[in-house]
């Protein structure tokens, strides 16, 4: 299950707006706020969150599942911007 701090980690390491994160997953911006709020898993509808995993994912984003060292997220090797160039 994907939690809020990755959520929000895989938004900033993509250098996506809340506004980005909405027009790129058909998830309206105030409901991209609320699923921010929380701490632990994401909550809210699982065709919500999907939708919001599933744009971060097609963008680049592997969520790394706790594996007794905390779940986390990294972007794809063919993601990833060459060096010195913008994300």
């Amino acid at each position: 299950m994907t939690t809020v701090p990755q959520l929000r980690a895989a938004r900033a390491l993509l250098g996506w707006s809340q506004d980005d994160l909405a027009a790129q997953s058909g998830v309206s911006k105030p409901t991209i706020a609320r699923l921010e709020l929380g701490t632990g898993e994401l909550a809210g509808y699982a065709s919500t969150r999907d939708k919001v995993t599933g744009a971060l994912e097609a963008a680049g984003v592997i969520f790394v599942p706790e594996n007794g060292e905390g779940a986390g997220v990294r972007l794809r090797k063919s993601a990833m911007p060459p060096r010195g160039e913008p994300a």
